[in-house]
């Protein structure tokens, strides 16, 4: 069997079982152990599936998210990572726009802590609460709809209001990234905001804590070709690491 005719099987049974093992495809296929783990290496590599343990799964599509007051104190010390790396990205006078994710927070105390002379813009009722005690900031905060849950304002009136501006940089929270499925995230309301925010910068930085890699979310935010470089924490493994870069994605990893 060729090795297309083989890719193409395992594409089946994963999209009838969710899950193949190794063990189960060599049998199968009447061939070694090694060429197996091959093919899955390769359609890993094209984002197609995640290997595990012994096989192989397709990316599980997340619904739900918790709220924001939940998520705050979730991953601490690498959202501070996240943090300090994106600062290295700006510069004094610079214009950037923070969605309402919860590491933008570790954002806009990273940048009252490095700039005196920032323009920032947002969607995100703490990032402006947490930038009111800078007064040198020019904060701009949208109108919109109050999300309770997300402690932000999404909406028709936010979109419009977001189009009026420019900005050199985005800084973009998405809960998910994967090879096969791009950026992604849970809410449309902040699904639109985020697009929104990407269309009126002039670059976007997509700010990643280890556990949204190979996470894939209810709603598509868009392809990973979008973002300039994606900001990753410490803990990455350095095999997730090295297949992203692999593909083409720029990472870019704390200072040590």
């Amino acid at each position: 069997m060729l090795a297309e005719e083989r890719h193409r099987k395992i594409m089946e049974l994963l999209r009838k079982d969710r899950a193949v093992k190794v063990a189960a495809l060599t049998e199968l296929f009447g061939v070694s152990t090694e060429t197996v783990r091959r093919d899955l290496d390769y359609l890993e590599r094209e984002g197609c599936l995640k290997k595990v343990y012994g096989g192989a799964v397709l990316d599980q599509v997340d619904t739900s998210e918790p709220k924001f007051q939940e998520r705050e104190d979730w991953y601490e010390e690498e959202k501070s990572e996240l943090a300090q790396t994106a600062c290295r990205f700006l510069k004094e006078k610079d214009s950037v726009a923070l969605d309402s994710g919860t590491t933008n927070l570790k954002v806009a105390r990273a940048l009252k802590k490095n700039f005196e002379n920032l323009t920032v813009l947002t969607n995100s009722i703490p990032v402006m609460n947490e930038l009111m005690e800078k007064p040198s900031f020019n904060v701009i905060f949208t109108g919109g709809v109050l999300d309770h849950g997300e402690k932000a304002v999404v909406g028709e009136n936010c979109l419009r209001h977001l189009k009026q501006y420019r900005v050199n940089y985005y800084f973009m929270t998405p809960s998910g990234i994967s090879l096969h499925s791009g950026f992604t995230s849970y809410g449309f309301g902040e699904v639109e905001v985020q697009r929104a925010m990407m269309d009126i910068a002039g670059s976007t930085i997509a700010l990643c804590n280890s556990s949204c890699f190979d996470k894939v979310c209810l709603m598509k935010i868009c392809d990973l070709i979008r973002a300039e470089a994606v900001i990753a924490d410490s803990e990455l493994p350095q095999e997730v690491q090295e297949r992203y870069e692999t593909e083409g994605i720029n990472l870019i990893l704390p200072e040590k």
